[in-house]
């Protein structure tokens, strides 16, 4: 980085927003869990992920006007509470109704720190060193989200689903602590409005249409709460595109639309994080319910990738500044399929062992290119768009991790309704066969990938 200030600034964010990310998976294992502690559906249950999610999307657009308006040290500090207190409301919660709304405090807090961490690399950044210091910071976008599942099956066969929360708690508070005392002051010069009507109609039609998805499997497809809820977000949807480009304050700037390279990393990263949080989903449905094992068991099965995520997410980035980055997204993408066509496949009939080895092949795949598209999204822009490029990069990121989770788990449950069976591994098969569409999508449009250095202005 240009200055050690600027060093130790992302250090610290770097941290918290881990925690904050690792927060986003580490329910997925605790599922039934929760169903038996508060005596509800799956249906319902559900809502602890997806109000997560919702909620950590709908806060990223409103970091770009945040981080134009105020400092990133306070922004910072400020968000980090607000995590810290949706952990311990989590911890305390006593209902099913309370507990989505503390996980929904958390989503607040996390939504916004994800950005200021992308924000402050992208324009502090060492020309040629942009995609090192990404890759440090996809220890926590990338590695967070696959270790939470094996973080919560160990603590869940040994303790309470309120240790979820507990443990989160002491890196919290350190995290506030080292903000509150080595954050340092970075000014701004820019005083922007805030679109409200335009945050009310993304609220609305986001909300919709992950109700709607999330109907899939228990409805027809006609009903008003498959078709109805679809419809109105579509046409929320529109109404805010229609907002947004007759405003003069923007909730995002749709300038960034016009650089092609950020449209077409961004759109193979919402596929990738699709097939990404969808096999979350799956690995614990095929090993705790088809195959009947434990949460350790379900956890080690991704253990090995998480910690392989771990380990070569700074590499990766190092490699977006030495080769092309259609090469990169090319290899990962063709490592991915390898792995996801033998669990679509072998799929139910394999043993834990294999599950382990495919499930690591796919994150071998993962790590290798989703730090170098993330760069390539960001750093070509100029740097007066970047706060609105990184805050549509990860709302979208977190809408497609929101609805590419909805569906998979749709898809699953059309094919168990179909054979009347709701724990069919050809449901489970048939999820991974979906994520394996998505990736094979994603190889096409990577061949329109190109790698260029540009100086930014």
């Amino acid at each position: 980085m240009k200055d050690q200030r600027i060093s130790r600034a992302l250090i610290i964010m770097v941290f918290g927003t881990f925690f904050g990310l690792l927060c986003s998976t580490l329910m997925n294992i605790a599922l039934p869990t929760f169903m038996e502690a508060f005596k509800i559906s799956a249906g319902r249950v559900q809502w602890v992920m997806n109000g997560y999610m919702l909620v950590n999307a709908l806060m990223i657009p409103v970091s770009s006007y945040l981080i134009k308006r105020f400092s990133f040290r306070r922004l910072f500090i400020i968000f980090a509470g607000v995590f810290l207190v949706g952990t311990v409301f989590g911890a305390l919660a006593t209902n099913f109704s309370f507990l989505v709304c503390a996980r929904m405090v958390q989503a607040i807090g996390a939504g916004m720190m994800m950005p200021l961490v992308n924000v402050l690399a992208i324009r502090y950044a060492v020309p040629g060193k942009k995609g090192r210091i990404m890759g440090v910071i996809g220890l926590a976008f990338n590695c967070a989200p696959i270790l939470g599942p094996a973080v919560s099956g160990f603590l869940l066969n040994y303790l309470s689903w309120r240790y979820l929360f507990i443990l989160i708690i002491p890196f919290a508070v350190l995290t506030l602590a080292l903000s509150f005392f080595f954050l340092p002051y970075i000014p701004h010069n820019e005083s922007p409005r805030f679109n409200v009507v335009g945050l009310i109609l993304i609220t609305v039609g986001l909300w919709s249409l992950l109700m709607g998805l999330s109907n899939v499997s228990n409805y027809q497809l006609a009903s008003f709460n498959v078709a109805g809820y679809v419809a109105i977000g579509l046409v929320a949807l529109g109404l805010y595109v229609i907002n947004q480009r007759h405003s003069d304050h923007q909730l995002i700037n749709f300038r960034i639309f016009r650089h092609k390279q950020f449209v077409l990393a961004t759109v193979i990263n919402m596929l990738i994080t699709a097939t990404m949080y969808g096999n979350a989903i799956l690995i614990p449905l095929l090993v705790q319910i088809v195959l009947g094992k434990g949460t350790v068991t379900s956890a080690i099965t991704v253990l090995p990738g998480a910690i392989l995520t771990g380990l070569l997410s700074t590499t990766s980035g190092r490699f977006y500044d030495i080769y092309p980055i259609k090469w990169l997204v090319g290899a990962g993408l063709v490592i991915d399929i390898i792995g996801t066509t033998f669990q679509a496949v072998i799929g139910a009939d394999s043993t834990i062992l294999m599950i382990t080895i495919f499930q690591t092949v796919r994150q071998f795949g993962l790590v290798t290119m989703l730090i170098p598209l993330q760069t390539q999204a960001l750093s070509l822009l100029p740097n007066d768009i970047v706060p609105d490029a990184v805050a549509t990069f990860n709302t979208l990121r977190q809408i497609a991790a929101s609805f590419g989770t909805a569906l998979i788990v749709a898809v699953v449950g059309i094919v168990n309704n179909l054979l009347h069976c709701q724990s069919s591994h050809l449901g489970i098969q048939t999820g991974f066969a979906f994520c394996l569409l998505l990736l094979l999508a994603s190889l096409v449009l990577s061949r329109q990938l190109y790698h260029k250095i540009i100086h930014q202005k």
